[in-house]
């Protein structure tokens, strides 16, 4: 997925109670187990069915770090899928989600204002509604564009029309993302 997805991702591990299994031999063991079988783990990591069985016996330790990166990626993936849960819930009906991003803001306003895109560094607490949108809509599978769109509207709404109490019509765009950061 692009920034806004990877981050998402990034802030509910952030929950993880427990450390991923750190060797290679584990992480193809926890992979067989979620997936059932070494020919579905296989097929995932883009190689045969033996090496897999040679990882999950201990047989091979040290793997190119191309597949230590995938394989690292999908056990992230899998990981503690209730905790994960549970994370997602909280921010989607209680807590929010906070966002920390440096983008660039341009705007779309009312005659005789400034509508200059400009580069800011904003952290925001966006409300339990935006955080559910956003979980659905990568759930769904969102283009990192929509992602980002509902993004840009929570922004718009919280932060520069302050809940509804100033800039009355002002849409924003949320372009050049050079950092982009969420918290549970």
């Amino acid at each position: 997925m692009g920034t806004v997805g990877d981050g998402l991702d990034a802030a509910l591990q952030k929950a993880f109670t427990r450390p991923i299994p750190k060797s290679a031999g584990a992480q193809m063991r926890y992979l067989v187990r979620q997936l059932g079988s070494t020919r579905a783990v296989a097929g995932l990591l883009g190689i045969t069915q033996r090496t897999v069985e040679r990882y999950v016996k201990d047989r091979i330790k040290k793997p190119r770090p191309d597949l230590a990166r995938r394989m690292e990626h999908e056990v992230r993936k899998r990981w503690q899928p209730r905790v994960r849960a549970r994370a997602r819930q909280a921010a989607a009906t209680g807590g929010g989600i906070v966002i920390d991003t440096r983008a660039r803001f341009g705007y779309t306003a009312a005659p005789g204002t400034t509508d200059d895109a400009r580069l800011r560094h904003l952290t925001v607490a966006l409300p339990p509604q935006y955080a559910a949108r956003l979980f659905e809509a990568k759930d769904a599978g969102g283009t990192e564009q929509q992602l980002r769109d509902i993004a840009a509207e929570g922004l718009q709404e919280i932060y520069f029309r302050d809940g509804g109490r100033r800039a009355h019509g002002l849409e924003v765009e949320f372009t050049d993302v050079e950092h982009l950061e969420f918290d549970l």
